[in-house]
């Protein structure tokens, strides 16, 4: 009888431990990418409202003005003077992207080509999706852009071509899903070959940013592709300076003054290696 109750415990703790072993994974396990895959849900070139207010210095500005939309998230703490109320969008989109169409210009006239993809989130409305990638493509080639100094190059591809990276336009929830960390819904975030953009912070810029909506546009992209190209955090120069493009200005500016390029006077703009122990505000 002893032997049978001890070959009975010893099948009950293999079950046990194969259960275990067959638990799903972690949806950062796969190199910090989530394990839901995406899915090209489109490849309509525009989609939602017309393009916004707010007009670029170098493109037109993909926002929205479509009145007839209801937000489905409050307007909550925008900047003085910002803030998009043709954009809206859920905590948590569909989590299925459609990609854009590519774009045969090469921006930049010299250095390192880099392709990439531009993937907009299901559930996210208002946003002309020509007007966002010109404004992206027309941001990396301005005047003190990541293609000004000859460094970098970079081309626009479409759905099922090969890219270097993709910048993504998110759901807050969906953010977190991708950057990992826990709880934030706030930031945005580069990971692996994703660059992601929080569409709260497109729609509404931050608080006491101290600069217009399409200067926080750029800063957003430059920043966020600038950790793709290599570069980390960075640390205000100085009261009353630019801030470095890599400075966390979406968390605070320590002095400095709000600055989205990383090229000033035609000469690479940076601060002290370093970031800041800012807290993250709730969206």
């Amino acid at each position: 009888m002893r032997k049978t109750r001890i070959a009975a415990l010893g099948i009950v703790a293999a079950v046990a431990v194969g259960a275990f072993f067959q638990l799903p994974a972690s949806p950062f396990s796969r190199n910090g990418y989530p394990e839901r895959p995406e899915t090209e849900t489109s490849t309509s070139q525009t989609r939602g409202g017309k393009a916004g207010s707010s007009k670029p210095s170098t493109s037109v500005d993909p926002g929205g003005t479509d009145s007839s939309v209801v937000p489905e998230t409050p307007a909550s703490n925008p900047a003085p003077g910002q803030g998009d109320p043709g954009i809206t969008y859920p905590v948590r989109g569909t989590v299925s992207f459609t990609v854009l169409p590519g774009d045969p210009a090469t921006i930049g006239r010299a250095g390192k080509l880099y392709t990439f993809q531009l993937a907009i989130e299901g559930g996210i409305k208002g946003v002309d999706h020509a007007a966002f990638a010109s404004f992206v493509r027309e941001t990396y080639g301005a005047p003190q852009g990541w293609a000004s100094a000859g460094k970098y190059r970079f081309r626009q591809v479409g759905p099922g071509e090969t890219a270097d990276f993709r910048l993504m336009l998110v759901t807050p929830a969906t953010r977190d899903t991708y950057c990992g960390g826990g709880f934030d819904q706030y930031t945005s975030c580069r990971i692996g070959d994703r660059v992601i953009l929080n569409v709260a912070r497109w729609a509404r810029g931050v608080p006491n940013y101290g600069a217009g909506l399409t200067t926080y546009r750029q800063y957003m992209i430059n920043h966020e592709t600038g950790h793709r190209l290599g570069n980390a955090h960075e640390l205000c120069t100085g009261a009353g300076q630019p801030a470095p493009v890599m400075q966390q200005q979406t968390l605070g500016l320590h002095g400095c003054t709000a600055y989205a390029w990383p090229y000033r006077n035609g000469q690479r703009y940076e601060g002290q290696l370093g970031k800041y122990d800012d807290p993250t505000p709730t969206n």
